[in-house]
C-alpha cells in the first residue's frame, strides 16, 4: 500500500488549490446561501471529539426549518432520536463542525464549516416549532467557513436519478438487518412494523 503520511506527498499526487476554487471561500452566510438554506430539508451534521472520534448525523426538516439569524450564525433545532448524543457529545467537548446542506434535485451543496454550540431555550425557539413541537435543544453555528461544492459527486452517482437506484425489495429492511444483528427473538415483520409506527408518531 501506498501510504500518505504527509502533506507534501498528498500535494505531490493531487496538485495545488487553484485560486479560483480558493477564492469560492467565504466567512459568511450571503443571500445565495441563505436562499439554499432556505430551501434545504436536509443536513448533515459533522463533529469530532477532541480524541478524533468523528461523527456525522443526518438532520431533516421542512424546507425553512433551518434559521440564519444572520450572517455569521444559523440554528438547527434538535428532533427526537436514539438519544446516543453522538453530535452533541462531541459539540460539548469540541466545538468544531461541518454542515452541508442537500436541496433535493440540485447537483450542487453548501458546505459551512465554523464552531457549534448547543443551547436549551432562547427567543427564536418560537421559530423552531414544527406540528405544534417545540425542540428542547438546538446547535447554534457561528460560520468561520462557507463554499459551494461542485456537482461531480452527484453526477458520478446519479443520486437524483430514479433510474439509477436499486430495487428496494432487494435491499434488507431495517427490521431484518437489527433482527440479525441484534439477535432478537422476533420476526422482521413485526420489527418492521413496530419501526414504520414509531418513525410515522414519534418525529416530533
Amino acid at each position: 500500500m501506498g501510504i500518505i503520511d504527509s502533506h507534501e506527498a498528498l500535494r505531490e499526487i493531487v496538485g495545488e488549490t487553484s485560486e479560483r476554487t480558493k477564492k469560492k471561500i467565504i466567512d459568511r452566510i450571503d443571500e445565495h446561501a441563505r436562499t439554499l438554506i432556505e430551501h434545504s430539508p436536509f443536513v448533515l451534521l459533522a463533529t469530532s471529539s477532541p480524541e478524533g472520534s468523528c461523527d456525522v448525523s443526518p438532520r431533516g426538516d421542512p424546507a425553512g426549518s433551518v434559521l440564519v439569524l444572520d450572517e455569521k450564525t444559523l440554528v438547527l433545532a434538535d428532533r427526537p432520536g436514539n438519544k446516543l448524543l453522538d453530535s452533541f457529545r462531541n459539540i460539548v467537548d469540541n466545538p468544531h463542525a461541518g454542515l452541508l446542506f442537500l436541496v433535493p434535485g440540485m447537483n450542487e451543496t453548501l458546505r459551512v464549516n465554523g464552531r457549534a454550540k448547543l443551547v436549551s431555550d432562547a427567543p427564536f425557539f418560537d421559530d423552531l416549532v414544527v406540528q405544534g413541537k417545540r425542540p428542547k435543544l438546538a446547535v447554534v453555528v457561528e460560520v468561520e467557513e462557507l463554499y459551494m461544492h461542485c456537482a461531480k459527486a452527484f453526477l458520478r452517482s446519479s443520486l437524483w436519478d430514479p433510474a439509477t437506484w436499486p430495487d428496494r425489495s432487494a435491499l434488507p429492511s431495517l427490521g431484518t438487518i437489527l433482527r440479525d444483528q441484534m439477535a432478537l427473538p422476533i420476526s422482521a415483520a413485526e420489527l418492521d412494523a413496530d419501526l414504520d409506527e414509531r418513525a410515522l408518531t414519534q418525529q416530533y
